[in-house]
């Protein structure tokens, strides 16, 4: 792919964006960056990249810049702007990040989706070959964009990619040699509109696996297990209720893969996982089977399994302040996985939740805190819906920022319970992401801990 001297629009200046930028300025293209913020709201990074050669146009999205570039790439997150409809209706093309960075890349790719579970499957992939021996990289939706490893690729490394529904919606010819989608339920119906367009970008991730690639699929989400067979490539699932065949699965206390012919190898108990929850036992088989495909053999699996302490911001332990354990799960931005967070514990509850509505149905809530939680705390701009769909099912308050939160929650609880930040929702309208709300919950909680110590409690 020939980039010198076309003119390429790059939407959104944020960490992607402005990988975007440094890759195609140094490939020779004239780089447009279309921001919807003011130049004054990015200080200094204005001034840098018009020293770097980079055109930008802050303060909103021009068309006439649209429709005379020769290809236009949009963060992860831009919103699905009617401008980038009717450009490409003008026969401009859209493509994504990770779309321009398969067109660089050298060495095998991994790539990992799903509602739920994303982050933590791919790190644990990461740390496993990394651990191996492998010249491995952790890369996508995580954290470091694919594009920025492009220049150094070998034939000889692995990518393991986190890649969310956004950076699927515009690729063209992206594939990768093992897919795992772990799951899929409603989530971001704000910026796909509905499910099955949801849904449908996830499945771009399986449709581009040819002969010899593999997916490795969810045995128990049957939308995903449906995907099994379409295609050209060879299927493994993981399952904790069955024994697919190839697969991975669980048998007398251990996660073990199994090959086509049946022959069973142990990989780890299950007692030596170190993660909360059920759903993480689905996150490690998934991890082990890709590992194995890999060609990385149980030993290493289990003890890379064993040193993995889990991620911040994913049911991580806080601190215990009066007998009162505090949980921070300020991940859990879907209705889903924050029943996956709730379900993770079986002692009382005291439940935060609230944040910016992603067009979520709440009232999915109500079985799974009827019987998991003894109260709830509401914050944020989706309070409102969140208390008509849970109303009359347990005491629900609200809370009107979160040093009022933590408070109000601990006041709640009782010695042995735990106090459980997982808010089915995104963090957009108090906080810049999740990790900002999480951070400020753990610093609330700290806060609240030395006052109980400080009077001697």
């Amino acid at each position: 792919m020939d980039l010198r001297g076309k003119t390429v629009v790059v939407v959104g200046l944020a960490r992607t964006g402005g990988a975007l930028a440094e890759f195609l300025l140094d490939a020779g293209a004239r780089v447009v960056i279309s921001e919807k913020r003011p130049a004054e709201a990015l200080g200094p990074e204005a001034a840098r990249w018009a020293s770097r050669g980079a055109v930008l146009e802050a303060g909103g999205h021009r068309p006439e810049t649209f429709f005379a570039a020769d290809l236009i790439i949009p963060s992860p997150g831009v919103p699905k702007l009617d401008i980038l409809a009717a450009a490409r209706e003008k026969g401009v093309p859209v493509i994504t990040e990770i779309e321009l960075a398969f067109r660089f890349l050298r060495g095998t790719l991994i790539g990992v989706t799903g509602t739920n579970g994303k982050s933590t499957t791919a790190t644990l992939i990461h740390k496993i070959l990394a651990g191996a021996g492998r010249p491995a990289f952790l890369a996508g939706n995580i954290g470091t964009p694919l594009l920025s490893f492009a220049a150094a690729s070998r034939d000889e490394h692995l990518y393991v990619i986190e890649i969310s529904s956004f950076q699927l919606e515009y690729i063209e010819r992206f594939k990768v040699h093992i897919a795992v989608l772990l799951n899929v339920s409603q989530n971001h119906l704000d910026w796909h509109g509905d499910f099955e367009e949801y849904f449908g970008a996830k499945k771009k991730l399986i449709a581009g696996l040819g002969p010899g690639d593999f997916a490795v699929l969810n045995r128990d989400d049957a939308r995903v297990w449906a995907l099994a067979g379409s295609g050209p490539f060879e299927t493994y699932g993981f399952s904790r209720r069955s024994d697919p065949i190839p697969g991975a699965g669980l048998s007398r206390g251990w996660i073990v893969v199994r090959e086509r012919g049946g022959r069973e190898e142990r990989i780890l108990p299950v007692g030596e996982i170190p993660l909360l929850g059920a759903h993480n036992r689905d996150n490690v088989m998934a991890a082990a089977l890709t590992a194995r495909l890999a060609g990385v053999p149980a030993a290493a699996i289990r003890e890379a399994v064993a040193r993995f302490a889990g991620l911040e911001h994913r049911l991580e332990r806080v601190r215990t302040v009066s007998g009162v354990d505090f949980v921070n799960d300020s991940k859990a931005t879907s209705v889903d996985a924050a029943i996956k967070a709730i379900e993770s514990f079986d002692r009382p509850l005291v439940l935060i939740l609230g944040g910016k509505d992603k067009g979520s149905d709440f009232t999915v809530l109500r079985e799974v805190v009827a019987r998991r939680v003894k109260s709830v705390v509401l914050v944020g701009a989706a309070k409102d819906k969140i208390r008509a769909a849970l109303a009359g099912v347990v005491p629900l308050q609200d809370g009107a920022d979160y040093a009022d939160v933590t408070a109000r929650a601990f006041a709640a609880a009782s010695p042995g319970d735990v106090v459980l930040l997982a808010p089915a929702c995104t963090s957009w309208d108090m906080f810049a992401d999740f990790e900002e709300r999480g951070r400020v919950f753990k610093e609330e909680v700290r806060r609240l801990a030395e006052r109980k110590e400080g009077k001697g409690d």
